[in-house]
C-alpha cells in the first residue's frame, strides 16, 4: 500500500480543540460493513447499538511534558525502561548532550530520531502529553483520561474510550487490557509503502480470566486502535505479558476482533491504515468524506465511528 493512499484533506476547523462538554453527548457515525448502511447517532446510544464483549485498553496517561527552559524546549517521557530510567523524546535534540540535567531529568544516551534514554528523579509531574495539532489549553487534565484509566504507562490517550462515562459503562458487558501508547502515537509514516515503515514495539498484559472471557466471547467490540492490537497479538498466539510490534494494514485478517469503535484518524498515520485494513480502503475514504461532509469533530477530542 502507498503511503499517499493515507492521504485525505481536513479542514483545519474540524480539528477538535476542546472535548465535548459532556463524554457521551460526542456524534457517532454507524458503518454496517455487511449492508453499507451509514446511520449517524450520539455516543450515549451505543449501548443499543451493540451486542458483543466490549473491551477497552484501561492505560493511563502518564503526566510526562517536562520543560526545559536552556535551551527552550521539552523532555516528553515515552515509557518506563526500569527504575528511574525512562525513554523519552526531547527537543531541541541537536542543542542537548548526554550528561546534562535539566530540572528532574538527567539525559543519559541520545537513541536517534529525538529518542532519548533518560533518568527521572521521582514520579513523573509534568504537564499533560496533549498531541501537537490541540493547540488551547486544557482546562480540566482528567478529560485527556478515560473514566475507567487504571494502569499508569501512557504517553498518550486511547482516544476512543475518551467518549465513555460510568452510565454508558454500566449498560454494557465490559472487559479490559492493557496497552502502553508509546512513541508511534506521535510518528507519522516516513516511508513512501506503507508497509515499510517500522513500528516501536508498546507493552501490553491482559490478565487469564480476561482473556478467556474474550477468546471464548461470541463478538468482541474492541475499543479503539491499541485494543485491536492487543486482542489480535494474542490471537495469533503471543503471551498475556509482553510487547507487541503489530503493524495491521490492509490485506490483514482479524482473528479475535469483529467490531470497532474508534475515533477520526490523522492522514498518513499507522492507526488509519488500521481501520482502512478492518473496513476497507475505499469504504473507509468514503466514510471519511462523508464525515466531513456532515461536519464531524476529527482526531484526540473529536467524535467516535462504530464498524458493525
Amino acid at each position: 500500500m502507498e503511503a499517499r493512499e493515507l492521504d485525505y484533506d481536513l479542514p483545519q476547523e474540524l480539528i477538535a480543540q476542546h472535548p465535548a462538554q459532556r463524554r457521551d453527548e460526542s456524534r457517532l457515525l454507524v458503518y454496517a460493513r455487511s449492508t453499507g448502511e451509514v446511520s449517524h447517532h450520539v455516543f450515549r446510544e451505543l449501548p443499543a447499538l451493540v451486542d458483543a464483549l466490549t473491551v477497552v485498553n484501561d492505560t493511563r496517561v502518564v503526566p510526562a511534558r517536562i520543560p526545559i527552559e536552556r535551551p527552550r524546549g521539552e523532555v516528553l517521557l515515552l515509557e518506563q525502561i526500569d527504575g528511574d530510567v525512562w525513554e523519552a523524546l526531547a527537543r531541541p535534540t541537536r542543542r542537548l548532550h548526554a550528561g546534562e540535567r535539566h530540572g528532574p531529568v538527567e539525559l543519559l544516551e541520545h537513541l536517534g530520531e529525538g529518542r532519548w534514554r533518560v533518568r527521572l528523579e521521582g514520579e513523573p509531574h509534568g504537564a499533560v502529553p496533549l498531541p501537537p495539532y490541540i493547540t488551547e489549553p486544557l482546562d480540566d487534565p482528567e478529560r485527556y483520561q478515560t473514566v475507567y484509566a487504571r494502569e499508569r504507562g501512557s504517553a498518550a490517550a486511547p482516544t476512543a474510550g475518551l467518549h465513555f462515562t460510568p452510565d454508558v459503562l454500566a449498560r454494557l458487558d465490559v472487559e479490559r487490557v492493557t496497552l502502553h501508547v508509546g512513541l508511534d502515537t506521535f510518528r507519522p509514516l516516513q516511508e513512501a509503502v506503507v508497509e515499510a515503515h517500522r513500528i516501536h514495539g508498546e507493552r501490553y498484559s491482559v490478565e487469564p480470566a480476561a482473556w478467556e472471557r474474550i477468546r471464548a466471547a461470541r463478538g468482541v467490540l474492541a475499543v479503539g486502535t491499541t485494543t485491536v492490537r492487543v486482542l489480535e497479538t494474542l490471537a495469533d498466539g503471543a503471551p498475556l505479558f509482553g510487547r507487541t510490534e503489530l503493524f495491521i494494514t490492509p490485506g490483514f485478517t482479524f482473528r479475535r476482533v469483529d467490531q470497532l469503535l474508534t475515533n477520526f484518524h490523522l492522514p498518513r498515520s499507522t492507526l488509519l491504515a488500521l481501520v482502512m485494513a478492518f473496513a476497507g480502503v475505499e469504504e473507509v475514504r468514503r466514510l471519511y468524506e462523508l464525515a466531513i461532509d456532515e461536519r464531524y469533530r476529527f482526531y484526540s477530542f473529536g467524535d467516535a465511528m462504530l464498524i458493525l
